[in-house]
């Protein structure tokens, strides 16, 4: 039964609901009941639901849509998914926020498949109007041209801003954007009528200092400083712990600097192989000549710093309350590795106060149009 309830009539612009139940009508209505009276003028909603409703987010879709009269939905589902202060793994589990913003700030971003981003077309006219836009976004990590998508897709919105998450899942990986999508990125743009503020954590930390890449081919970095890659390895993580490869691929990681970066962000991607005879080292990224690697250890110490660095300095930039808010967190992170009841999601509600939020741990993380790993990247609305 749609919610009308006088009593609970409030002006938040930004409303909230999350419930786990294996019977996801009971936990949407759960979700209902908590986000009480809707405003005639509510026209968005965010979607978050973990893997055991994958196969019925269509079902759930429509159950919101025609319960809140709210036509726009965007969202995906999860491994764990986000709401204030708590976080849900290995449950059938949704979180619902609903928000109301003039009608001309916001579209839905249509399913893009392919580096061509064919179908922005339609929305052209609208994104003329704006110099900036920020645009909240899900994809299929399967997608092969997932990278390309995202870089192709920053430049053609004007003033381009993404933030988002790849689809973590054990079943099926769509996406809501209006409809479901698969096998591409969507979500929704807003322009600048629509203030926000973003910021990014990283999962990992430098050990020491940047290397310059001197040979390689492809993923595989054959010197670094014109030393045997292998070699500068040992220097800074240990020969043991180099030559222990399924050890060190869960704490020893490389970082990519971003260029032009004023907060000295790095991409991190896997160590996946070592050659002990050749001196090599192999990643999951490609690289090249002249390009600056780091070795970054990962442990749940220095992530929570520098989680809490990011919230600190989020809080010194805005001068209001947040009124609502989006989190993409690695599923590295979380759980994995903060540990259980909520660590991660709690720190953020310490820091920036108790509001509404919705999010889910992705595949991917994505910030400032680049597709991250073992990142946070939370979005403000204010």
């Amino acid at each position: 039964m749609k919610p009308d309830i006088a009593a609970n009539r409030r002006s938040d612009t930004f409303l909230l609901g999350h419930a786990e139940n294996p019977e996801w009508e009971k936990a949407a209505e759960q979700c209902l009941q908590q986000i009480g009276y809707i405003p005639p003028g509510a026209n968005l909603g965010f979607l978050y639901a973990t893997s055991a409703y994958s196969g019925l987010l269509t079902d759930i879709t429509e159950f919101f849509r025609d319960e809140t009269g709210i036509e726009s939905w965007t969202g995906t589902i999860g491994a764990g998914i986000c709401a204030s202060g708590k976080e849900y793994y290995d449950t059938a589990a949704m979180a619902v926020m609903i928000t109301t913003q003039p009608e001309d700030s916001f579209r839905l971003l249509p399913n893009i498949t392919s580096a061509e981003c064919s179908g922005l077309e339609e929305l052209r006219p609208w994104l003329g109007n704006s110099g900036s836009h920020l645009a909240i976004v899900h994809g299929d990590p399967h997608n092969n041209a997932i990278y390309e998508i995202i870089t192709t897709l920053a430049d053609r919105l004007p003033g381009g801003f993404l933030v988002g998450g790849l689809t973590s899942s054990s079943a099926d990986h769509p996406q809501i954007a209006g409809r479901l999508n698969r096998k591409g990125l969507s979500g929704v743009v807003f322009n600048d009528r629509v203030p926000v503020a973003t910021g990014l954590t990283q999962g990992c930390t430098p050990i020491a200092g940047k290397h310059l890449v001197t040979e390689c081919e492809q993923n595989i970095i054959i010197s670094l400083d014109d030393r045997p890659a292998l070699d500068v390895l040992y220097d800074e993580v240990g020969e043991l712990l180099a030559r222990d490869i399924k050890r060190a691929a869960g704490y020893i990681f490389i970082g990519l600097p971003v260029p032009d970066s004023d907060t000295s962000d790095y991409l991190v991607r896997n160590l996946i192989g070592i050659d002990s005879r050749k001196k090599l080292l192999a990643i999951g990224d490609v690289v090249e000549n002249g390009m600056k690697v780091e070795f970054c250890r990962r442990d749940g110490s220095s992530a929570w710093d520098d989680l809490r660095r990011m919230l600190l300095k989020l809080k010194s930039r805005i001068t209001t309350p947040p009124r609502g808010g989006v989190y993409f967190s690695c599923m590295g992170r979380g759980q994995n590795l903060f540990g259980s009841d909520s660590v991660e999601l709690r720190t953020i509600r310490q820091e920036l106060g108790d509001f509404p939020l919705v999010g889910f741990f992705a595949n991917g993380e994505i910030s400032n149009n680049r597709l991250y790993g073992y990142t946070g990247v939370l979005t403000l609305f204010l």
